[in-house]
């Protein structure tokens, strides 16, 4: 049998985790009698300090602008998927929050998540345009949510301890979306934090693929790149003075799973001083510690040491940059004559394109309208050959979000670089293709 090809797969390969750096990093600490110490106990709530310190200086650097984010604004997680069920436990209450709006197509694996945290049959969709979420079709939902929704009465999350639950959770990937692979417009993301704002919402933000940027042009260069896109938490931060309470309406889940390796599981959450240091003390952390302790503190060896940016410049980002590009060549050579189209939005500056992250979206031809299962049991089954399509990236449980997905999304499929290599990409493209076609002659 063929080679099984996983285009599904938002993985990064192994031949891309640094090994040696991770074991540099630990045997810094290991070797050291005051580093271990530090290392091997349970540890503050809010995670390994000096990785607090790394993290905050980093993403000064990335992100900063000329202002200086204070390390008080990060605690030290077990990376975005922990963390995001986390704040869902500080932050909300299934009787008093009314719903969880997730922009469509959605990250699925996220939805159980919430429906975890008591939010099944409350979780809504939110359609993407080409600048993002539609924030005009928000902010009639969260209105009409406001009108028709009352709170129990009967609330178990009360007292000194809960003094902050959000009334909305808003959930997106604002760059490099996945699965859509769109990044929001900077004025949609400063329109989204005025609505957080004004609705009284919590933006939950998996900041994860952010740094994974090259230029859309095979030929371009990364200096007309610019910068990265500014967060929704830094827009928080900065937007019309600042947050609007001690409590904000941003949160920022960050994680090293998709720069270093899922394995690390090791993550942060930026937002408030006052968000962070109530969400470090969810009762299992208060507990235990932080749950990535250890680890943590071998990141904080790669990450100072300057270890971490070096193997994202020589290696990642080169790697990622050539697979991408054999994806679109592939997607230009097999799919576009088959009548596929790419379909990722506006880029965040349009006056210097540029691509990243992990993910591409494609579109199929509407004759084949409704078919994504389909063709994706065909290609496993008959060409060894997995995707991702469009009627998994619904809201669960929302049945407008399933209406929607059959008029327009539903039709599109996810494909994923980070995987596989260039060879192997370009044959997942050519067995894909065949799948398509003899789909579209009805064989």
């Amino acid at each position: 049998m063929a080679q099984s090809i996983n285009l599904q797969l938002g993985w990064p390969s192994p031949s891309l985790f640094p090994s040696p750096q991770l074991l540099d990093g630990a045997t810094g600490v290991l070797n050291s009698q005051a580093k271990t110490a530090a290392s091997l106990i349970y540890g503050p709530d809010a995670g390994y300090e000096p990785l607090r310190r790394s993290i905050a200086a980093w993403l000064t650097s990335t992100y900063g602008r000329g202002s200086e984010l204070s390390f008080d604004r990060i605690c030290v997680t077990n990376g975005a998927s922990g963390n995001l069920d986390n704040v869902l436990a500080r932050f909300t209450e299934p009787g008093y929050t009314r719903n969880i709006w997730m922009v469509e197509p959605c990250y699925f694996l996220a939805c159980p998540i919430f429906m975890d945290n008591g939010f099944q049959g409350m979780m809504k969709g939110v359609p993407e345009d080409d600048e993002g979420l539609d924030v005009e079709f928000l902010r009639q939902s969260l209105a009409d949510a406001d009108k028709s929704t009352i709170p129990d009465p009967s609330m178990r999350k009360t007292g000194e301890r809960y003094k902050k639950l959000y009334r909305h959770i808003i959930y997106c990937v604002p760059t490099f979306s996945n699965p859509s692979a769109k990044t929001m417009s900077l004025r949609r993301r400063q329109q989204l934090i005025r609505l957080a704002r004004e609705f009284d919402a919590l933006v939950v933000t998996d900041d994860v693929y952010d740094i994974l940027r090259w230029p859309a042009d095979k030929d371009g260069s990364y200096e007309n790149l610019g910068d990265v896109p500014p967060r929704i938490v830094d827009i928080d931060r900065t937007l019309e003075g600042g947050p609007k309470d001690e409590w904000g309406n941003a949160m920022s889940n960050g994680s090293f799973s998709k720069i270093i390796a899922p394995g690390v599981r090791v993550g942060w959450a930026e937002a408030t001083p006052a968000f962070t240091l109530a969400l470090s003390q969810v009762g299992a952390t208060r507990s235990g510690g932080c749950p990535a302790h250890m680890t943590a503190s071998f990141v904080h060896e790669v990450l100072e040491s300057g270890l971490l940016r070096k193997h994202l410049e020589a290696k990642v980002l080169p790697t990622f940059r050539a697979r991408y590009y054999a994806m679109l060549e592939g997607i230009e050579t097999f799919l576009v004559p088959l009548g596929v189209s790419i379909s990722t939005g506006k880029p965040y500056n349009e006056s210097s394109a540029q691509a990243g992250g992990y993910f591409i979206w494609l579109l199929l031809p509407q004759s084949l309208a409704g078919k994504g299962a389909d063709l994706a049991a065909k290609g496993l089954e008959e060409y060894n050959v997995k995707f991702a399509y469009g009627d998994m990236m619904q809201v669960q449980g929302d049945s407008a979000s399933a209406v929607r997905a059959a008029k327009g999304y539903g039709n599109g499929i996810r494909l994923s670089w980070a995987w596989h290599t260039e060879v192997e990409i370009l044959e997942g493209i050519k067995r894909l293709s065949a799948v398509i076609e003899q789909a579209s002659k009805g064989i």
